[in-house]
């Protein structure tokens, strides 16, 4: 076999342990100081590929001149379809409740359940969409093909609230008859109808989710110094078109439902999505595209496989030639440059561990690379970051059904303009879009100051400033809580949950809405650019569905938490009624704010703990053709002193 041997610098390095906990008898060579590259290497991908990262047409072709194609240019175009999409999302998150309630006759309960279970499941899925980009379709063709799954789904909707026969019966349907929940609920296959179209929309977020943002980052040269800057600024304006679609869900779409109608309602939202699918196809020509990677399942399997069949293998073994690369920088897998060997989950590096029994042409099963191996590494070290933001996830779904449930019950006018409680999510977007209009001018300089940071905070900073925001506006959601309920009671609106009370103003959950925008901004945004930088390159869809993972799972994490509650607190036979009873003057909000309080402050605690052991990936190191690597990987650790200067391993 045609093979070179590439060492690094031998200063300095100690003799490693192995997984085996026997010292290796390879003195003064550490696991990663060599490499062994061969050309002759049979892989489940070929090797007919752009190396590297190099962006490519629609086509599949290197671009001639980069200068006519990508930047901010196509990123708007970009942000056209997101914006669409995160309007009908949130449209459909705060009327879907209602429009259950009030035409579909279900319980407050069960609608809100249906809808985080809808929130959930288009969120969740997203990592099949992730899947399919990086494996197979692109970024492009996963965005096009599941936008126009969304837009049937939202077309179905429409046509749910347009035509009588999918609702039930209104006439002799007041009020009263809704609170004793006398009105003539919806038959089986009108539910069937609405639940299937709900979760075709849901698939169809999911194929749109884990790729727009990734999409848009690829429209940014990679060689470029200004390369971080823009990608930074890229993510907060690509979540300010997600608050400016919120917005407009919130408002516009809330002022149709009333003026014209459920079926109006839902029709603009299908009709805004057809006009971004339509502008998100005029901007082909100007998109830069990055090559599907193959299977990232298959070359996941490979590594455990390899690293299953040789898990008796020593690294000292007298049968080992080293760790296997190709050689060039160019990777086995398309789309991907190399990555630089690390010391974490060594158990896997034997996965690479090349020996004299693999012969000449060893099967991908049996032997993998070591830049294979390093990018299952690298999404075993990011779960714990995302994982902790699923609390945050989870407390935005509680906010999204529940306080809508405490609007109803106060006093909703701004002077002589009254407000439908449907506008009162419109604020924690405006709060996100102030902050966000604001964040370059006001807090970037000021931070700076405190930690040094070029770009204020870091990833993990902004995301650990998210979390502790948080907290903070759900343990005030609780003390409001507990006045209004108190007020009502001593009112005498204890009975009635519909009726507002003139003289308490729904404008007191300002704040709370306020600070949860203010974690989403730091938390989301600063999630969103740190799995994408930290994601291996064919595998940025993958990462960046892991932020939208965990918005699913918060959503199905509310949904068990709220029938744990009902649950354990309530008691139908002794007509005890449980903290989130349908009627919220006697049921407890209160205590389902505490609640979630003393978690957040449970997970922020491990959201430090995951925060201070990661380690940031180097800068994207490559290996030359007989050139040498430093594997020493000496990294900084992310939440270090804040008034010494950052490394360049933490920027970003």
């Amino acid at each position: 076999m045609g093979a070179s041997e590439i060492k690094s610098p031998e200063v300095g390095l100690e003799t490693p342990t192995t997984v085996d906990g026997n010292s290796d008898s390879v003195q003064s060579k550490k696991l990663g100081i060599f490499f062994i590259e061969s050309d002759d290497r049979r892989t489940a991908f070929g090797r007919g590929y752009t190396g590297g990262t190099t962006p490519v047409n629609i086509h599949g072709k290197p671009i001639a001149d980069l200068s006519k194609t990508g930047g901010w240019i196509a990123a708007f175009f970009i942000f056209g379809n997101e914006m669409a999409e995160r309007m009908a999302y949130f449209g459909l998150s705060v009327n879907m409740v209602a429009f259950m309630f009030y035409v579909m006759h279900r319980p407050f309960a069960s609608s809100s359940n249906a809808v985080n279970n809808f929130l959930g499941i288009s969120q969740a899925s997203s990592v099949l969409g992730g899947f399919l980009a990086d494996a197979y379709l692109g970024r492009y063709w996963t965005i096009a093909i599941f936008t126009t799954i969304y837009l049937a789904g939202l077309t179905g909707i429409t046509l749910c609230a347009t035509m009588s026969i999918f609702v039930p019966n209104q006439d002799h349907c007041d009020q009263i008859s809704l609170l004793l929940g006398t009105c003539q609920p919806a038959k089986q296959w009108q539910m069937i109808y609405l639940n299937t179209v709900l979760y075709v929309t849901a698939f169809g977020a999911a194929g749109i989710r884990p790729c727009v943002s990734s999409f848009g980052a690829d429209q940014f040269d990679e060689t470029n110094k200004d390369y971080k800057t823009h990608l930074d600024r890229f993510f907060n304006f690509f979540y300010l078109s997600v608050t400016i679609g919120a917005i407009v869900a919130f408002t516009a779409v809330v002022y149709i439902q009333i003026k014209h109608g459920w079926g109006s309602a839902f029709g603009s939202l299908a009709i805004a999505m057809g006009i971004s699918n339509v502008v998100f196809f005029i901007g082909t020509p100007l998109y830069r595209h990055r090559l599907p990677g193959g299977s990232p399942l298959t070359r996941v399997a490979q590594v455990l496989a390899a690293a299953f069949r040789k898990r008796n293998a020593s690294f000292s073994s007298s049968e080992l030639i080293g760790l296997y690369e190709v050689p060039g920088k160019q990777s086995t897998i398309k789309g991907s440059g190399k990555i630089a060997h690390t010391d974490d989950f060594r158990c896997l590096d034997k996965a690479a561990l090349q020996l004299i029994e693999d012969g000449a042409n060893p099967s991908p099963w049996r032997l993998c690379t070591v830049t294979q191996v390093e990018e299952v590494k690298i999404l075993i070290k990011l779960i714990p970051i995302p994982a902790c933001t699923i609390m945050l996830n989870l407390i935005l779904t509680e906010f999204l059904t529940l306080s809508v449930q405490q609007a109803y019950t106060l006093n909703t006018y701004m002077g002589h303009l009254k407000l439908p409680v449907t506008c009162m999510p419109v604020f924690p977007g405006l709060s996100i879009f102030l902050i966000l209009s604001l964040y370059y001018s006001t807090f970037v300089p000021l931070s700076r100051r405190l930690t040094g940071h070029p770009h204020g905070a870091s990833q993990l900073q902004r995301i650990g400033i998210g979390l502790a925001v948080s907290i903070l506006s759900v343990a005030l959601a609780g003390v409001f809580e507990r006045f209004r309920r108190s007020y009502a009671v001593k009112h005498g609106y204890e009975g009635n949950f519909l009726t507002q009370m003139p003289n308490l103003s729904a404008y007191w959950l300002l704040i709370q809405y306020c600070l949860i925008g203010i974690a989403e901004v730091f938390s989301v945004v600063g999630l969103l650019e740190f799995l994408y930088e930290e994601a291996p390159d064919a595998m940025k869809s993958i990462g960046s569905a892991y932020a939208a993972l965990a918005g699913g799972l918060g959503c199905f994490a509310a949904t068990i938490l709220n029938n744990i509650v009902k649950s354990v607190t309530g008691n139908e036979e002794k007509g005890q009624p449980s903290w989130l009873s349908q009627n919220i003057n006697t049921g407890r909000f209160d205590y389902l704010y505490w609640l979630l309080t003393v978690l957040s402050v449970i997970n922020f605690c491990a959201f430090l703990y995951s925060a201070h052991k990661y380690k940031y990936r180097a800068a994207h190191d490559k290996f030359e053709m007989g050139g040498k690597q430093d594997v020493s990987n000496k990294r900084n650790t992310p939440l270090g002193g804040l008034n010494r200067k950052w490394k360049g391993a933490l920027d970003g």
